[in-house]
């Protein structure tokens, strides 16, 4: 436990702890944005061979892989020995991998390593939107939940800042850094009160309640006690698709985070290089990814301020129509240079701006607020498992694309590519429109409430 700290104040300094973890998520989920060029170029790189363009993307895309089967690793394991191990296994493997990662002189090594990544990734990122969505006061829980999307931003800028200027390893070393500490700090986070109410530990949930500062949800959830100790694992997953309000929120959810890990801002991420290469751009791409990443904070840090007065609904609205456009005219600029170079002599910093555009865009709303969902649609007994399969089907489409991506981009005219993505973040604008329920200000019963009618 957090000694001599209570109430919100404890919420805050848990979720800032945990914090730490996704910015170790976003450093790695970028880390081949500045590793790539080093891979490329045999004196920087830890290998003695060149590598071709798709074992290059599949150094980028093999954490997908690692990351599917997680999740359902600690979706039984949560309501089983409690959410906190699963955090702090999540954690320790983290610091396996990045270890791994950082010492590796082959390509072997560093597809395992960026699976062990993936796969701790996709516990953490599970666990830690069920957590923080159970944890944290009505009032707060949203600006809680948007702050994991910032710190994984956050660690994709670290990464562009720090990864120029040092070897393969040494950038690498960053990452395993962040993850020791994480592991440092999971030693010490409570238990979730959720998982009390679940084994039916009565004076548990009342004591971590009130030391969180919610003493006045006592009640409220004591009496919805038994609907969740009398559950098992394989009711748990009959219950995500025969209770009405589960089969919404994963329907919300699901659609959701599949086309987020499909809109592009991955891919982006992971190509960088190339991307800009191809675009004639006349800034350095390091340097371009970090103007974007600072960028990236400012709608990240809006969307916080914003998110418990604007809504869940009209931030995705604006995000994804912005987002739409923004790729569309990404696929333009790309088109015409491919027709005629000379025309756009004077606008090789057009695809540096409309990314710019794009990412502020992107994580004001897109990039944020299918966390927040996530984390607060879901029963108690099922938010886990439904967690779980939301993120794996998202992690399992965007696998493809990003690894199916690399390959177009430098196989094909990239604006095909930028125009696909543009079709991806314009259906996410009309599933807002006609599926989404705002959730601002609500607890979670009453969401539950709404979903059910």
């Amino acid at each position: 436990m957090l000694l001599n700290f209570s109430g919100l104040q404890k919420q805050v300094l848990v979720s800032l702890w945990l914090y730490i973890g996704q910015i170790a998520i976003g450093f790695y989920a970028a880390w081949t944005g500045t590793i790539t060029p080093k891979l490329k170029d045999l004196e920087q790189s830890p290998l003695t061979y060149d590598l071709t363009e798709t074992q290059l993307s599949l150094v980028a895309t093999t954490a997908y892989l690692g990351a599917l089967p997680g999740p359902y690793v600690t979706g039984w394991l949560s309501n089983t020995i409690g959410r906190k191990p699963c955090i702090l296994g999540g954690a320790v493997l983290t610091v396996i991998g990045s270890c791994a990662l950082s010492l590796a002189t082959n390509l072997a090594t560093i597809y395992c390593s960026r699976i062990l990544l993936g796969f701790s990734g996709g516990i953490l990122s599970v666990m830690t939107l069920v957590y923080i969505g159970e944890i944290a006061s009505t009032n707060i829980r949203g600006i809680l939940l948007i702050g994991i999307g910032i710190c994984q931003t956050f660690g994709g800028i670290l990464l562009f800042f720090v990864g120029p200027f040092l070897s393969y390893s040494g950038t690498t070393f960053v990452g395993f850094g962040l993850s020791v500490f994480f592991t440092i700090g999971a030693i010490f986070i409570p238990e979730s009160p959720i998982f009390y109410l679940i084994k039916g530990n009565e004076k548990s949930l009342r004591d971590t309640l009130h030391d969180i500062g919610r003493s006045e949800d006592i009640d409220q959830l004591l009496s919805v006690k038994h609907e969740y100790t009398q559950t098992s694992s394989t009711k748990d997953w009959l219950q995500l698709f025969t209770i009405k309000s589960n089969r919404r929120a994963f329907l919300i959810a699901a659609v959701l985070n599949v086309l987020q890990n499909c809109s592009g801002a991955i891919v982006v991420m992971y190509f960088c290089a190339s991307i800009f290469e191809m675009a004639g751009s006349s800034v350095d791409s390091n340097m371009s990814m970090i103007i974007i990443g600072c960028f990236q904070l400012v709608g990240s840090l809006s969307s916080s301020i914003l998110v418990e007065r604007v809504g869940r609904k009209i931030m995705l609205l604006i995000s994804t129509l912005i987002c739409s456009l923004s790729m569309f005219l990404l696929g333009v600029y790309f088109y015409v240079y491919s027709m005629d170079q000379s025309l756009l002599i004077n606008f090789k910093w057009f695809s540096l701006v409309i990314l710019i555009v794009y990412y502020i865009a992107f994580d004001f709303g897109f990039g944020v607020v299918p966390n927040v969902v996530v984390g607060e649609m879901f029963t108690p007994n099922v938010r886990s498992k439904g967690s779980t399969l939301t993120l794996t089907l998202s992690w399992f489409f965007g696998f493809f694309v990003s690894t199916g991506s690399g390959v177009l981009l430098e196989t094909v005219d990239a604006y095909v590519t930028f125009w696909f993505f543009t079709c991806i973040n314009a259906s996410a604008f009309v599933f807002t429109i006609f599926f989404f329920i705002e959730t601002k200000g609500k607890s979670l019963l009453e969401i539950q409430e709404l979903l059910s009618k």
